[in-house]
């Protein structure tokens, strides 16, 4: 069974209690940082280090008035420090704490993001190794190609979130990135040491040149990154609301006892979890438009992204934590059902063999556009007129000079679709 983490881990990361608690850690170790320049006494850190502290109901008193959130906060900690609060924030602007604060919840994000994709990983992978073998119809446009098996088509989930695994990692790093420079970015009024002690102590990366914000490349490829993993969600919870509809039904949600489908009819079972992953996923996209639109701003800042970003960036993170932690889910009990899988793949009587017939009548001899001509020939008749494939090939004297019964009937074999499907696995890694 995998380890759960809980959904409101994620939305502590994104809650003012954190957001704040942040702040006055960054304002403490600036204080730090100033002391051991000689610019603050160390009388003066002690006191700061021992009495500093906020009130959320308080900040959003003083906030009303001052309808400045950062100012709202530097004024209930000096309540609390008192007189020695002067040295609070000095040569700092109100983004240094804002975005070196925002660095240290999105590296967070990308933590808990990252043990929901190692525990899909871990889910896909099992039961990938579970149906490695087992046969299904393959599909291009909806219609029956090729069979492949249940397994492959999981493997190719797993290493897909392989991918989303190395993103986010290097996103992390991205996102790792912390600026105390000043008002515009120039350190004119904060020495450079104060920037690298706070940096070093967050576990965060300077940032080599910045305005009076970060820039906000970064942000938008956390947000396009968190929208490529969603995507790829997108498209596996549609993959199984297309295979659990009534007419293909290889594999189905789990449907739990007392669950309920539909109000008006009792008989449904509907796949409830990958719709809502489905939708989901879209307004994760939606938001990743928007974290590129904030990355054209004004001079050396403005407040467009600002708003957006109370928005877009908990949600985002919030939303794909929680379509990871259901996907995972249903993946782990996930119903599949083999005996359907091989009943499809017989529906078109053969047809799924109309390559191997391809391939052996060129072996022959025959020019790929004549032997082209005649499989598809019989492939068309099966199809209008019911009848198995190999039949029809059969009854032509063309095909059956060319490939006696015995030939014919070994192509017919399914086992041929399976002589690659351990080399593909162990490429895998699985």
């Amino acid at each position: 069974m995998i380890a759960r983490y809980t959904l409101p881990e994620m939305g502590q990361v994104w809650s003012e209690q954190t957001k704040l608690t942040n702040w006055l850690k960054i304002e403490i170790l600036v204080c730090e940082a100033w002391a051991q320049l000689g610019a603050i006494p160390p009388a003066a850190l002690e006191n700061i280090r021992n009495r500093a502290g906020f009130d959320l109901n308080r900040i959003k008193e003083i906030e009303a008035e001052t309808r400045h959130d950062v100012i709202a906060f530097l004024t209930n900690v000096a309540e609390h420090v008192g007189e020695d609060s002067k040295y609070i924030h000095m040569g700092l602007t109100s983004s240094d704490i804002l975005d070196t604060g925002l660095a240290l919840q999105l590296r967070d994000s990308c933590d808990l993001i990252l043990k929901r994709l190692h525990d899909l990983m871990e889910v896909l992978a099992a039961r990938a190794r579970e149906y490695k073998y087992t046969l299904m119809p393959g599909r291009t446009h909806g219609v029956h190609a090729e069979p492949v098996t249940f397994g492959l088509k999981l493997a190719g989930w797993y290493t897909e979130i392989e991918r989303h695994i190395e993103r986010i990692t290097r996103t992390r790093d991205t996102v790792s990135c912390g600026k105390i420079s000043g008002a515009v970015g120039t350190m004119a009024n904060v020495d450079p040491a104060v920037e690298r002690y706070v940096c070093e102590q967050l576990g965060l990366t300077p940032c080599k040149v910045s305005t009076q914000i970060i820039q906000r490349d970064r942000h938008a490829e956390y947000l396009t990154v968190l929208a490529l993993v969603a995507g790829s969600l997108e498209k596996m919870a549609t993959e199984i609301r297309n295979l659990q509809r009534t007419e293909i039904r290889e594999v189905e949600e789990p449907f739990h006892s007392g669950q309920k489908g539909s109000s008006a009819m009792p008989h449904k079972r509907n796949p409830m979890i990958s719709e809502r992953i489905t939708g989901l996923s879209r307004l994760i996209r939606s938001n990743a438009l928007v974290g590129l639109e904030n990355m054209a701003l004004w001079h050396e800042r403005d407040l467009t992204h600002s708003s957006t970003e109370r928005v877009i960036l908990p949600d985002s993170s919030i939303l794909l934590d929680y379509i990871l932690e259901r996907f995972t889910r249903v993946m782990e009990r996930l119903v599949v059902n083999r005996d359907n899988m091989s009943s499809n793949l017989e529906a078109t009587m053969g047809l799924v063999f109309s390559q191997q017939v391809l391939l052996a009548l060129i072996d022959k001899g025959f020019l790929r556009e004549d032997a082209y001509r005649l499989v598809q020939e019989a492939a068309m008749d099966a199809w209008q007129r019911r009848i198995p494939f190999k039949e029809l090939l059969q009854k032509d004297e063309r095909i059956r000079a060319a490939l006696p019964a015995d030939e014919l009937e070994r192509l017919f074999d399914y086992s041929y679709h399976l002589k690659n499907v351990d080399y593909i696995f162990a490429r895998c890694g699985l």
